[in-house]
Parts: C-alpha cells; sequence; structure tokens
C-alpha cells in the first residue's frame, strides 16, 4: 500500500509540473532579451536614431512587435493590452515567445484562473471568429504604430460605396461650399443618400473608417464641420438624409467627433508604390512616397497646401512612434528612478527630430497652391480645435503642458475628436505619468532635464502651428528655424 501511494504522488506531481515548465519557460526568457534590445535602460531608442531607425535597418521592424513587451515594466495596468490584430502578419504576427505572453492569454475568453487546457480551447474557438472578420476592433497598443490605422487606408471603395468615394472627390475640388453643397443636394434627390444608409450596416470596421473620411471630407468642404448630426438644429443648415448617413457612420465606428485631423490626415493616404512586401504601418509611413486617397488639388494638377499639410501630419505620427514607446516606459516610474532622466533626454531627442521633419515639410507646403475654398477648409478645422496632431497631445500628456496651459476641460474638447481607444490611454498617460511630472517643482539636473524636455515640446508645437498658418494663408518665404 506504502508503494502504491508513493508511486501515485510522485506521477501527479510530475504531470503537475509537466505544464508549468513548458509556457514558463519561453516567457521568462524572451523579455529579457526583448527588454534588452528594446528598452535599453529606458525607452529602446539608440540615440543616433529615435526617428529613423525603422527607416534603414531590418533590425528595427521587430521592435514594432516587441515595442509593447520592453515598454511593459514601466507601463500602466490600464494602458490598452498588446494583443495582434487577427490577420496580421510579419512584425504584427508576432509568437507568443516574441511577446513573452503564451498564446491563451491573449484570447478574449478566458480568465485570468481558467486552466491551461480550457485557454487553450477557448483560444482555438476564438481563431476562426477573428479569421472570419479582420476588421474586427481589438485593444488597440500605441506602441505598435501609435495612433496610425493597423492597416494602409481603403484606397477605393466598391459597389454601392464608389458613389460616396466620387461624391467625396468631387466635393474636395468643388470652387466653393456652394458647389460642394449643391453635389450632397443632388445625391439625396438620387436618393443615393439613402441607399447608402441602409448599407451601412453591412461594412467591415475598416471600411467604414473609409466612410467615414470620405463623410469628413464632404463635410467640410460643405461647411458642416462643427455640425451634430443628430441635433435637431443641425438640420436647418445641412441636407437631412446626409445628416442621417453621417450619423449612421458614426454610430458603427463608435466615434462621433470623427470630422477632424485624425480622420482626414490619417485615413487619407496610401503609398504611392505597392510594397513587395508587408513592412510595419509606421515604417510604411515614413519611407514610402504618400498620396492622398482623396485630393484636395484636382488630377493632373501639383498637391495643394492643404494636401501637404495633412500628408506631414501623417509623417509626423510615423515618426512619433518612438514618442509612444517612452511614454509608455515612463508610465508609472518614480522621479528618482535612474532611467528617469534616461527616457527624458530620449524623449528631448525624438522631439527634436520631430521639430526638423516639420521644417524640411515647411519648404514644399509654402511652395504649393492653394484656393480660397481650401484656405477656408483650413480656417473652419482650426476654429474648432480640429487640427491637433495626436502624437502632440500624447507628448503631453506626459509632460503635464496642455493640462497646465488650457485646463482640463479645453484638453478633452482637444481630445473629442480622436477614438474611445485613443482618449483612454491619453487619460492613462495622464494618471500614470504624474509622478515624474512632479520633477516640475524640483532642483537639480534631473528636474533640468524635464524642464528641457518640456521647453522641446513647446518649440515643436509652435513649429507644428507656424506650418499650419502658412497653409491657411499665403506666405513670402519658407518656414525659419526660429519658428
Amino acid at each position: 500500500m506504502t508503494t502504491t501511494t508513493t508511486t501515485t504522488t510522485t506521477t501527479m506531481a510530475l504531470a503537475s509540473a509537466t505544464p508549468s515548465a513548458t509556457p514558463s519557460a519561453t516567457p521568462s526568457a524572451t523579455p529579457s532579451t526583448t527588454a534588452t534590445g528594446s528598452t535599453g535602460g529606458a525607452a529602446g531608442v539608440p540615440a543616433a536614431r529615435p526617428a529613423t531607425a525603422g527607416e534603414t535597418s531590418p533590425s528595427a521592424r521587430p521592435a514594432t512587435a516587441t515595442g509593447p513587451a520592453a515598454a511593459g515594466a514601466g507601463a500602466p495596468e490600464t494602458a490598452p493590452g498588446s494583443r495582434i490584430p487577427a490577420g496580421a502578419s510579419g512584425p504584427y504576427a508576432a509568437s507568443p515567445a516574441a511577446s513573452g505572453v503564451p498564446s491563451a492569454a491573449s484570447a478574449p475568453g478566458p480568465g485570468p484562473g481558467m486552466p491551461p487546457t480550457a485557454a487553450a480551447a477557448s483560444a482555438a474557438s476564438a481563431e476562426p471568429a477573428a479569421s472570419a472578420e479582420p476588421a474586427t476592433a481589438s485593444p488597440h497598443d500605441p506602441c505598435a504604430h501609435g495612433f496610425l490605422p493597423e492597416r494602409p487606408p481603403v484606397r477605393s471603395m466598391i459597389g454601392t460605396w464608389t458613389r460616396l468615394d466620387a461624391m467625396a472627390r468631387a466635393a474636395a475640388i468643388a470652387p466653393d461650399r456652394e458647389a460642394a453643397i449643391a453635389l450632397v443636394e443632388r445625391a439625396h434627390r438620387a436618393d443615393e443618400l439613402s441607399a447608402l444608409r441602409q448599407r451601412v450596416s453591412r461594412l467591415s470596421l475598416r471600411n467604414a473608417e473609409a466612410a467615414a473620411m470620405r463623410i469628413a471630407v464632404i463635410a467640410v468642404s460643405c461647411g458642416w464641420c462643427g455640425l451634430d448630426p443628430q441635433a435637431p438644429a443641425a438640420r436647418e443648415v445641412a441636407d437631412g438624409a446626409f445628416l442621417d448617413l453621417w450619423a449612421a457612420i458614426a454610430h458603427r465606428i463608435d466615434h462621433d467627433q470623427f470630422v477632424a485631423l485624425p480622420t482626414l490626415a490619417l485615413h487619407n493616404w496610401v503609398p504611392e508604390r505597392k510594397p513587395r512586401r508587408h513592412i510595419p504601418i509606421d515604417q510604411l509611413a515614413r519611407t514610402e512616397v504618400l498620396v492622398p486617397i482623396v485630393r484636395w488639388a484636382p488630377e493632373g494638377q501639383p498637391l495643394s497646401r492643404l494636401d501637404r499639410l495633412m500628408l506631414a501630419a501623417t509623417r509626423l505620427e510615423a515618426h512619433g512612434i518612438w514618442l509612444f514607446r517612452l511614454a509608455e516606459t515612463l508610465a508609472g516610474r518614480s522621479p528618482d528612478d535612474s532611467s528617469t532622466p534616461t527616457a527624458l533626454r530620449r524623449l528631448v531627442r525624438v522631439q527634436h527630430a520631430l521639430r526638423a521633419q516639420l521644417l524640411a515639410e515647411a519648404a514644399e507646403l509654402t511652395a504649393a497652391p492653394a484656393t480660397p475654398q481650401q484656405r477656408a477648409v483650413l480656417g473652419a478645422l482650426a476654429e474648432q480645435g480640429a487640427l491637433e496632431p495626436p502624437v502632440l497631445q500624447a507628448a503631453e500628456a506626459v509632460l503635464g503642458i496642455g493640462g497646465r496651459r488650457m485646463g482640463e476641460g479645453r484638453r478633452q474638447m482637444m481630445r473629442r475628436h480622436l477614438p474611445a481607444q485613443h482618449r483612454a490611454w491619453l487619460s492613462a498617460m495622464d494618471r500614470h505619468c504624474a509622478p515624474v511630472r512632479t520633477l516640475a517643482h524640483r532642483g537639480g539636473p534631473d528636474a533640468a532635464v524635464y524642464r528641457e524636455a518640456q521647453e522641446s515640446l513647446i518649440a515643436l508645437r509652435r513649429t507644428y502651428t507656424a506650418l499650419v498658418q502658412a497653409a491657411a494663408r499665403p506666405t513670402t518665404g519658407p518656414l525659419t528655424a526660429a519658428a
């Protein structure tokens, strides 16, 4: 009897040890390797390549997938997860070993206490559903590609939605608002708007975002960018059928205030030539020549200032990917942590690189043509506070400049044009970077580095403001470095 008991106990112990050894070995080894190559003590951006590492070196591409794991040491618990989107390939299709998280943990079904076998079964059952609808929203991870879309925007719509595509292109090049409004009214009389309204629920999320970009182009061309499509007063100004389509699209993407720069710029570009291989979205926007999907200038003519401003904002987001990773690194860090000043110094270098990029964009932008209608569009967007680049809002959430300068209510007004998951990430940065912001009230070398980061952000914002002003009105010369 004693022998039997001993044998059973040993067998059970071996059986219980086997499942735990397999998942623990890979995650424990891989994150340490990832942290060494990605954090580098603070953020993982080598001193010589904060803004261009993804352009020339193939080794920078895996950083897109491993960035969240590297920043996880200082990331807030409430920050969005690092789940890889379904259907992704290349650097996004990270293996469990590369991400440092067992594959069962990324499945939405299993809970924290579920046995490994049940978690694996849940992950297997969730995979067909994810592949059946690749456009379903997933937890957003700004460390992967910032606030850029997870995939390149839809170049052209199909089926009945080609009518919306054609209407947006015609409205963008309309000579004035009256001509753009006439296009909408003509589509209303032809029952095109009601036909599109009935088909909104069939759109995938990616195609719904493409439709939202075209709705935004039409709305700003008609001078309706400040309207609430569901408000009764809006029907006294805008076409009722167009407002119904606008409201349906807003409900489909779960974003009411999408008529702003994040939609007009980040969802309105494609690479001039199709890449021969899959590369991360932020590297694609940095290295390829970008062209707008809906042009504000007629076909065959040079890009207008409005076109170039929107493309400059897109490239700014692509180069700002390092800023998002540094933000996650600083989140939750103590101001006395030895890695905090290192991360702040790298943040300064990234912001200097972003400012240099804007200065480089200024020469071509000021030389581009501009029409009164395009300047009116820019003026209307600026009046609504709808020209805020998300990357600047991320930097202000870390350094606290926006909250002090504008006040909490004004800052939330600026963020209303971002999707809900982006607003949630910025709010998490507000909370978790609060310890780092206490350096503003201290003295010493660490506090001096923090103030240098604030000053570089202020200079970056002033440069962007000068770029917008150069696009909105004629200027005699290029933007100077003193801006």
